[in-house]
């Protein structure tokens, strides 16, 4: 069949018009493509959240929305490990709920309170204790009612016996307790002085708007945020940055005669007392100030900068309540004049009781840290349970062969050096380090001990700080000797 050149040209051009709208057409086709793939994604990623991560969000101790739950269902309980109610909702005559602490101040700053803007486990556990999963029949029944249904409870990680040995044993001092089982990073005890009375909060915060309490810290919680001069436990960093730059560091011997001066720095013993020829582990038994400020000399700055950090000063925790974050200044460009008594826990080094045990927690548990967590499960009002807290880990901070010898070293302080006077009769073992950290010029000094029971299958690791202990006579180590004698009696 022929075609004219007339109608060829009409072919032609109806080709070249189909491949204009084709190449005008390409951006919209794949506009469309885009926007049905995103619409996909979306449906597909909110179907994601409500199954398995708008809990996660609601439950977030800062979302406001909890609250609101408030209206329907009264606030769950706070229960110990052993069983024991720590905090309550009750009713009053005229049908008002309110909150009531059973054992007051015992367990102030860990548990909280929640009014104010809620702190503790108040604030941590909020969610969940504003949710309810008693039986449907029950529910139904409270509602029609109009009555509120009761909160599930919050189980605790913490025991009762241990919690009120450590308030008990503080006493009247000021300070902060921790206790924590090293292989799972449950926190048994927490205790802080100054305290206060949850049960008379409203009373509480008058008095910090007052003149007279606006500087107060009763509601500072000094067990997380406590800023310590660590004295003494830093040793046990000074002695593992050692141990990393000096292969033969077994062979390490010093002469002390009390007092020396190093980098224009003078340093002495307590007492000036002459330890005479020493070994590292008589160092350390001996807590002698001048073989550590002589062993920091040695050290490469920059490295004893990466061994703290290894130990999470200057980082962030791995614990989900509120806390501060401790400190290490050393770096390379420090000053050699710094280093004498930053090496025996003094200088500008801080640090919180809790961090002090977390560095414990992994001593003990091969150089492998376990996040510290204080909710152990949720069950509803008949003790059914409805979730569980898994311990978590967070990784080595330390290699196992560190661990080993560090522990060996600390085994050293409770059986025949500063701390064998409380752990040389028990019928357990110890290995930890005490402290002494001065912290005027007057010689005013707080008081510590970090360390862990039988330290060949660790049980718990303390850490206690007593404040003005050189003025109430209470030192860490008494302390944490009455807490081990709990734990196993």
């Amino acid at each position: 069949m022929n075609i004219s050149s007339q109608e060829q040209e009409l072919i032609d051009k109806e080709h070249e018009r189909a491949k204009k709208n084709e190449i005008k057409n390409k951006p919209i086709v794949l506009t469309t493509y885009v926007v049905v793939f995103l619409f996909v994604g979306l449906i597909g990623y909110i179907a994601y959240f409500m199954q398995f991560k708008s809990e996660s969000i609601i439950a977030n101790s800062r979302n406001i929305r909890q609250d609101s739950f408030a209206d329907k269902i009264e606030r769950g309980d706070i229960i110990t490990s052993d069983g024991v109610v720590i905090a309550t909702s009750e009713t009053d005559e005229e049908g008002n709920t309110y909150r009531s602490y059973p054992y007051s101040n015992m367990f102030a700053h860990v548990v909280g309170y929640e009014k104010y803007g809620k702190s503790g486990i108040e604030l941590q556990g909020n969610f969940y204790m504003l949710r309810t999963h008693v039986n449907i029949v029950e529910r139904v029944y409270r509602e029609i009612k109009e009555e509120k249904n009761r909160g599930d409870n919050v189980v605790t990680t913490l025991d009762y016996n241990l919690q009120e040995t450590a308030y008990n044993a503080l006493g009247s001092c000021n300070g902060a307790v921790v206790v924590l089982e090293p292989d799972t990073g449950k926190i048994l005890a927490m205790v802080s002085k100054p305290d206060f009375d949850p049960n008379n909060i409203d009373g509480v915060w008058e008095y910090l708007q007052s003149e007279e309490g606006q500087n107060s810290s009763v509601l500072l919680n000094r067990a997380t945020q406590g800023m310590y001069a660590p004295g003494s436990t830093f040793k046990i960093v000074t002695l593992l940055e050692y141990m990393r730059e000096k292969s033969n560091y077994s062979n390490y011997n010093f002469d002390c005669y009390g007092s020396d001066v190093f980098s224009g720095v003078s340093i002495h013993c307590s007492d000036e007392r002459n330890h005479g020829q020493e070994n590292l582990a008589d160092s350390l038994a001996y807590s002698c100030n001048v073989s550590f400020a002589n062993i920091g000399t040695k050290l490469s700055y920059d490295s004893y900068k990466n061994t703290a950090e290894d130990l999470l000063f200057n980082k962030e925790l791995p614990f989900d309540g509120v806390y501060s974050k401790s400190q290490f200044f050393i770096n390379a460009k420090s000053k050699a004049d710094e280093i004498p008594q930053t090496a025996i826990g003094q200088g500008d080094t801080k640090i919180t009781p809790l961090h002090n045990a977390m560095i414990m927690s992994a001593i003990a548990n091969g150089g492998y840290l376990m996040k510290p967590y204080l909710l152990d499960r949720i069950e509803n009002d008949d003790g059914a349970h409805i979730k569980t807290f898994s311990p978590k880990g967070y990784g080595n901070i330390i290699t196992n062969t560190e661990s080993l010898a560090l522990t060996e070293y600390m085994k050293g302080v409770c059986s025949y050096g500063t701390a064998s006077g409380y752990f040389g009769d028990t019928s357990y073992s110890v290995a930890g380090k005490t402290g002494t950290a001065e912290y005027d010029d007057d010689g005013n000094c707080n008081s510590w001990f970090v360390g862990f029971s039988n330290p060949d299958n660790p049980d718990i690791v303390v850490s206690v700080i007593v404040e003005d202990s050189n003025i109430n006579g209470v030192t860490g180590t008494s302390i944490a000797r009455q807490i081990f004698d709990a734990y196993y009696n």
